[in-house]
């Protein structure tokens, strides 16, 4: 049964596993990162999420051989989407990811995230993407320039800046991040593209505003959420320094 509702600032079209997420304007997103939850108590963080000011679930899926970790799989990314009230930000830190396109895509993923990395044809990818009903988004390692972007940014629909190296969570930020993010918003503007920006990784309360200052629209946070004392209230206090 499809559904419609708004949910702090984002209007989002749920038909069956495929969402369309259209963003207002000036308005800036936090997606907490389900790698840094307690995975004994998995379901009780989703609810937490659920019942958040959280706008997306920021989901890392692992391999093994793109980064040195293993995260999680199909299987549990389907019980994710089963008790999820709000879309899936799926972010691949796979070789190959092309492969997985399509099942992603039945597993309810609202944007998919594939490292500039690990595709050959980032072209071919792109529209593989988003010929399956998803957005289409591209990952940047923190030594990958975004100049490399020049010619697809018209066809991304979200770019995830990693500011830190991929991998594992709790990393410190990399203060390079914010010069990065003016770059790309630059060339964003420059190109007329609808691009949102991402930032993954070391994400908190004293540089989240900095980096919306640069161009920013999407603040993953991971350990920042999931670790302190009161993640409800940390997602809404973060909410209402970046807008």
């Amino acid at each position: 049964m499809n559904k419609l509702r708004l949910i702090t600032g984002v209007f989002s079209f749920y038909d069956l596993n495929v969402i369309t997420t259209f963003v207002f304007m000036n308005t800036k997103l936090v997606a907490p990162s389900l790698l840094a939850s307690d995975f004994a108590n998995l379901q009780h963080d989703i609810q937490m999420v659920n019942n958040s000011e959280a706008d997306w679930f920021h989901l890392d899926v692992m391999d093994g051989l793109f980064v040195p970790n293993i995260s999680f799989g199909m299987p549990v990314v389907k019980s994710i989407q089963e008790h999820a009230t709000k879309p899936l930000d799926i972010h691949l830190m796979i070789v190959d990811p092309d492969r997985y396109i399509n099942t992603f895509a039945e597993l309810g993923a609202a944007t998919l995230t594939v490292h500039y990395e690990a595709c050959t044809h980032l072209h071919r990818t792109l529209q593989a993407i988003k010929a399956e009903g998803m957005k289409a988004g591209v990952a940047l390692n923190p030594h990958t320039s975004v100049d490399l972007l020049e010619n697809t940014i018209q066809d991304i629909d979200l770019v995830c800046i990693m500011s830190v190296n991929p991998g594992f969570g709790g990393q410190s930020f990399i203060e390079n991040t914010y010069d990065k993010v003016a770059k790309l918003k630059n060339l964003i503007t420059t190109k007329k593209a609808t691009t949102l920006i991402e930032i993954d990784g070391g994400v908190n309360a004293a540089n989240a505003k900095k980096l919306t200052n640069a161009g920013a629209d999407v603040l993953v946070a991971g350990s920042f959420v999931f670790k302190s004392d009161h993640p409800t209230q940390t997602i809404e206090n973060l909410k209402q320094i970046i807008n």
